[in-house]
């Protein structure tokens, strides 16, 4: 272990050199969390981070609030101290409460900060490890790949075609080459500025363009150059959602509306009975009634929390926006490879290619290693397998070279097939022109030259220049392999020293001192197909049956062969509808041809990233709201252009998760179902508390509204409004929120996008269920006076009336669909809580002496109760009877 004032520096060997990952050991986790402790997080601080102090002082801002201590102030000018203390005291609880809720929100808010920072690939005790990059430490090891963000500082161990875009550090638009450093003594090397080719360094924040390498860390957080020109803060920043921007302007209406309506009972009271200061207190019970404080602030909560809660099912949400058009998704564009599979790719079959046969295929050629598990490899294949892993990373990070070497150290180690001595000259990458890769290999002893191929069959043919005839042999097993639900790959030879086969056209005079620039130039001979199993991932099938009763289309977009495509689409149950679509059929439509095969197409084989780009933007002519999923550079454009785009947390590149409005953690098909159906319930539970908000503001309004228009004796206080919001507040942020899914809500149709939270019968609802509470809570206050059982009697039966009435407009509006006595058995815990907890304290307030007094309330007898009960009772049957009313029911 380190101690406090030590630096870990490791020290690194001529081996690392070499482009070989197991040579590198890396800090071990020990080293890495003392250093993290020592140095702290690499990251920039947040602008934006708030403490408990900001966050009382933002509570402390609110209307309520200031309302309460203004009507505290009349209170004491009036010569009652003591309700003037009390009023003070409720502006504390309801800060406490504030406080909880903002508490919630900043947690969720940190916990996506967290996960949406950009992930870096290290190695620690000889093991990659994905982690955030703000977890990277002062001599980490950093594996980098085409797509990923680098995290930290670095100097380049190792790499192959590396070049990075560092635009966002000089200005210069074009990618930079890379190379790794000479040195053998990486601790002596500086850091030099960043610009210009063929440097060993990389930089924090730049973007890996092409190829991979090894790079150790020099530098995080503010002695970076990122740093040291303080750009690139990681941080989750607010942004204004159409549900926000709906609540501003309704806000805005109803805050001048209840502003005129409180001048208005201030003017009229004090000039009919001639006492202003209790017109005030009338007008600051009114504003409180009916100012719309809570709207923003639900929609806050309900989106910060949507979002966290969707974090816990594997999915982070990187834009709010995302949690609110979840609900609204018609169509899920996935990848086939990682999201519908498992991604761990086995060799399944080998076919190697004979020359000699022109006419037709045996079978007997093709080897199923599935039915000869514990048999050796025959020799017709062992030349197949050893190019494969040649024409493979040695230390490979894709699945499908991981299994190419797995199966060479199964059966082919201790033989002369594996060369673990021979060194790279030279890669030639794949190319969304050329889907074909080829390393450019020499011998240990320097006398052989071999070039190894591997690509789509339909590249390597072209590179192999394989006439028609041979090619239709070839692509009839390629058929077969796929139809088995394998993807297939080719794989080719070259050498450089030997003359090329006779049967080959002439090529270009090449030496290992001069290699061509293109594989084209290469005397390629094609040696077979690799068929390559993916299973299934489990809980595929039934995600998709959800999705399908959920009224949303699945359309499968795969780089594979049809029969390999429909294979899948069978074991997953995906419904095919019309035919296969291929990319090279796409690419032959117009708009109009595409937008019409679209309707009834459910896979689209054999197509490129950037066909993605296409299919989203018909999709979405067509009015459909489109999720699309994602990894690489390429897919970026179309994840963009999606109203979800959906990257891979695991496989995908920090350009697909900048690019992407969610970020699927485990890749896994299941977690976007999960989300949909989490972004419903989320838009339901916000629209139940809007319309419990609505409903319950009617009945305080009327009683703190009608008793000042009509010379009768004031039934809502300050003090009665602040004990509800006791109530209200923690019902429509917290109870509310955390209701349960509707059993159906994954058995309705999606919703429209352009459905306004508040729709006609949304608001009809509250509006009947706020006037029926009115109703009731008015007929008990008239029958009281009209009894003259006094002013106190009034307000006690009253307002325990509207208590009652209020806790059965939570249990009600915790469902739009169920009876409220189903509701009993709801898991919300909160729930529970906020009705014990308000029953508790009308329990106190009405037998305790000294709240009674405060709230000026009379003794309530037994018959006083049942009077109550009924009441409430009537209430819940009346929210219960218009909820099963086809009419009105949301």
């Amino acid at each position: 272990m380190l101690k406090s004032n030590q630096t870990y520096s490791p020290k690194f060997d001529e081996k690392l050199i070499a482009f070989d990952l197991n040579t590198v050991t890396g800090l071990s986790e020990q080293e890495a969390i003392a250093l993290l402790k020592q140095d702290g997080y690499n990251e920039l601080p947040s602008a934006e981070a708030r403490n408990f102090l900001a966050i009382a002082w933002n509570s402390i801002q609110d209307p309520i609030f200031l309302l309460l201590i203004g009507g505290g102030i009349v209170y004491w000018i009036l010569g009652d101290l003591q309700e003037a203390l009390i009023l003070i005291g409720f502006v504390f609880f309801l800060t406490g409460i504030s406080l909880y809720q903002e508490g919630k929100t900043e947690h969720a808010l940190e916990a996506l900060r967290d996960l949406s920072s950009p992930r870096a690939l290290v190695i620690r005790d000889r093991q990659q490890k994905r982690i955030a990059g703000r977890e990277v430490v002062l001599g980490d090891i950093l594996v980098l790949a085409e797509g990923d963000r680098v995290s930290a500082d670095a100097i380049i161990l190792s790499c192959t075609n590396l070049s990075t875009d560092e635009s966002l550090l000089t200005g210069e638009s074009l990618p930079v080459r890379k190379l790794a450093s000479k040195s053998n003594d990486m601790e002596s090397v500086k850091m030099a500025r960043p610009g210009g080719d063929d440097l060993p360094f990389v930089y924090s924040g730049t973007l890996v363009i092409q190829g991979q390498g090894i790079a150790q860390v020099k530098a995080i957080v503010s002695q970076t150059e990122m740093g040291k020109i303080g750009k690139a803060i990681q941080k989750v920043k607010p942004e204004v959602t159409p549900f926000q921007l709906e609540m501003t302007r309704l806000v805005r209406r109803l805050f001048g509306v209840a502003l005129a309506l409180c001048v208005a009972i201030v003017v009229i009271y004090g000039t009919t009975t001639g006492n202003w200061l209790k017109g005030t207190l009338a007008g600051i019970t009114l504003a409180m009634a009916i100012l719309p404080n809570e709207f923003p602030v639900v929609v806050t909560v309900f989106l910060a929390l949507g979002a966290w809660r969707i974090s816990q099912n594997h999915v982070l949400a990187r834009r709010p926006s995302a949690v609110e058009t979840l609900g609204t998704a018609t169509v899920l564009c996935v990848d086939k490879t990682g999201t519908l599979t498992l991604n761990q790719m086995a060799v399944q079959q080998l076919f190697p290619y004979d020359r000699s046969d022109k006419k037709e295929i045996h079978n007997s050629r093709l080897y199923d290693l599935g039915l000869h598990s514990s048999d050796p490899l025959p020799e017709t294949v062992h030349q197949l397998v050893e190019f494969c892993i040649l024409a493979s990373q040695r230390d490979p990070f894709d699945p499908m070279e991981k299994a190419f070497k797995q199966l060479g150290d199964r059966y082919l180690l201790y033989t002369e097939h594996l060369h673990s001595d021979w060194k790279l000259l030279r890669e030639y990458p794949l190319s969304p022109h050329l889907l074909a890769m080829s390393h450019v290999w020499q011998s240990a002893d320097g006398k052989q030259y071999e070039i190894a191929a591997k690509g789509s069959p339909e590249a390597i043919a072209d590179l192999c220049h394989l006439p028609p005839s041979e090619q239709m042999i070839f692509t009839a097993q390629v058929s077969q392999m796929a139809a088995q639900g394998l993807r297939v790959l080719a794989v080719a030879k070259a050498s450089i020293l030997n003359a090329p086969p006779a049967f080959l056209p002439s090529h270009p005079f090449i030496n290992p001192a001069h290699l061509p620039d293109q594989q084209h130039d290469f005397p390629f001979e094609f040696l077979g197909l690799v068929g390559l199993s993916d299973p299934v991932r489990p809980t595929v099938a039934a995600a998709i049956k959800e999705c399908y009763t959920a009224g949303i289309r699945i359309i499968m977009i795969t780089g594979d062969y049809p029969e390999t495509a429909q294979t899948i689409a069978r074991q997953v149950g995906l419904l095919q509808m019309g035919a296969v679509l291929t990319g090279a059929e796409l690419d032959a439509m117009d708009d109009s041809e595409l937008a019409q095969r679209i309707q009834s197409t459910n896979i689209f084989a054999r197509a490129v990233p950037e066909q993605k780009l296409r299919i989203v933007n018909t999709l979405k002519a067509t009015g459909q709201v489109v999720a699309m999923t994602g990894d690489g550079v390429n897919d970026a454009p179309a994840l963009r252009s999606a109203q979800i785009g959906i990257a891979m947390g695991q496989r995908g590149t920090d350009v697909a998760r900048e690019s992407a409005a969610l970020v699927l953690l485990d890749d896994d098909f299941s977690s976007i179902v999960q989300a949909v159906k989490l972004g419903r319930r989320i838009f339901d539970n916000l629209r139940k508390a809007m319309a419990y908000l609505v409903a319950i503001h009617i009945p305080i309004a009327g009683m703190s509204l009608i008793p000042a228009l009509f010379k009768m004796p004031l039934v809502m206080l300050p003090i009665h409004v602040a004990f509800l919001h006791l109530i209200i507040d923690p019902a429509c942020s917290i109870v509310l929120e955390a209701e349960p899914a509707e059993a159906s809500v994954m058995k309705r149709s999606p919703r429209n996008p352009q459905e306004p939270l508040f729709g006609k019968k949304t608001l009809g609802l509250a509006v009947l269920q706020g006037g029926g509470i009115l109703l009731i809570i008015l007929t008990i206050y008239a029958i009281a006076l009209y009894r003259n059982q006094g002013e106190l009697d009034a307000r006690a039966l009253t307002f325990t009336t509207l208590i009652l009435a209020n806790l059965g407009l939570i249990l009600s509006d915790g469902s739009s669909s169920r009876l409220s006595f189903k509701i009993l058995r709801s898991p919300n815990s909160a729930l529970w809580w906020v009705v014990g907890g308000g029953l508790l304290f009308l329990v106190i307030i009405l037998y305790i002496p000294f709240f009674r007094n405060l709230f000026s309330f009379s003794f309530l007898d037994a018959m006083d109760i049942a009077i109550c009960l009924f009441g409430g009772v009537i209430s819940l049957g009346w929210f219960e009877v218009l909820k099963q009313t086809p009419k009105t029911k949301v």
